[in-house]
């Protein structure tokens, strides 16, 4: 199974402490910013910190993210110069537009790769979509590079271009969502939620994420280290869900070495799709630490 990534904390790239030790918290993924929550008198001085922390600071096995500023600045070229060479597993991407924008990181980081001799396509990359522009063309984004593992929905910088606000229900977000999570589904990559931004609200949150799973999506993004034990609660399989898993596989595999694609199991037919649900739910279980049946993986 790819990797879980049912959560994705941010950890400001300027902010010592949070960078040092974040992983102690253990999201499925560690994404420092350089972008927005550092202030430009402190670019390159967060750079720098991230690099010298990726470099030194054994992260236990929680996958490391950076998210540079875009290339149409002044600092995205220097970020991806020495982030290449602090080695995390992937770079993001933010605001992106096109399937141009992710070309253009790809060309840069390949040519640091090569410049210190790290094997091309080490650097995995995931594109954030934050605007219409970058909606419309999430199909193209998710299939613009091989590097690239997963694209994310920034929902603040989209409802303000939308003209519009964040509501409780997030019914303006639901065509974005919809679109992401398919173009995700169809290149075979990552699709990973938006932030919820009111910190306090663990009930909003718990609504938010229980929705975005239920769309299909893999993991949700998080600003606070309280948050990644709830979405991950919403994520993990319960073990009435493994136990059907189980018993679905298994009537369907005692159906197969009879012959047949479809069986009946409590009175319900099944057949080849349900076994792809049912395969997912227990690599899902496994991966997050619950003992499954491993025979039936």
């Amino acid at each position: 199974m790819k990797n879980l990534r049912r959560t994705m904390l941010y950890v400001p790239g300027n902010r010592a402490a949070m960078v040092k030790d974040a992983h102690i918290y253990r999201p499925d993924t560690l994404m420092f910013d350089l972008e927005d929550s550092v202030p430009y008198t402190e670019k390159d001085s967060a750079r720098m910190l991230v690099y010298h922390a990726l470099r030194a600071i054994d992260y236990e096995n929680v996958e490391t993210a950076v998210r540079i500023n875009g290339l149409d600045t002044p600092y995205g070229l220097d970020d991806v110069e020495a982030i290449v060479r602090a080695r995390p597993d992937i770079i993001r991407i933010p605001k992106t537009d096109t399937a141009d924008s992710v070309r253009e990181v790809e060309s840069a980081i390949e040519s640091v790769e090569r410049e210190i001799g790290l094997e091309v396509g080490t650097i995995k990359l995931f594109a954030a979509i934050e605007t219409p522009l970058g909606v419309m063309n999430a199909p193209e984004i998710s299939r613009a590079s091989s590097r690239l593992v997963g694209i994310a929905l920034g929902a603040e910088d989209l409802v303000t271009n939308l003209g519009t606000t964040r509501s409780e229900e997030g019914i303006e977000l639901l065509y974005a969502r919809s679109r992401i999570l398919f173009a995700a589904r169809a290149a075979g990559i990552h699709a990973i939620d938006t932030v919820y931004s009111d910190v306090c609200d663990d009930d909003g949150f718990l609504q938010e994420t229980r929705l975005i799973k239920q769309l299909g999506f893999d993991g949700k993004s998080v600003v606070q280290p309280h948050q990644i034990e709830l979405a991950h609660e919403v994520f993990t399989p319960t073990p009435t869900e493994v136990r059907n898993a189980e018993r679905t596989l298994t009537a369907l595999r005692a159906a197969e070495e009879r012959g047949s694609g479809v069986t009946a199991l409590d009175g319900k037919m099944i057949d080849k799709p349900m076994l792809a649900r049912a395969q997912r739910i227990l690599e899902l279980a496994a991966a997050s630490g619950i003992d499954v049946n491993r025979e039936l993986l």
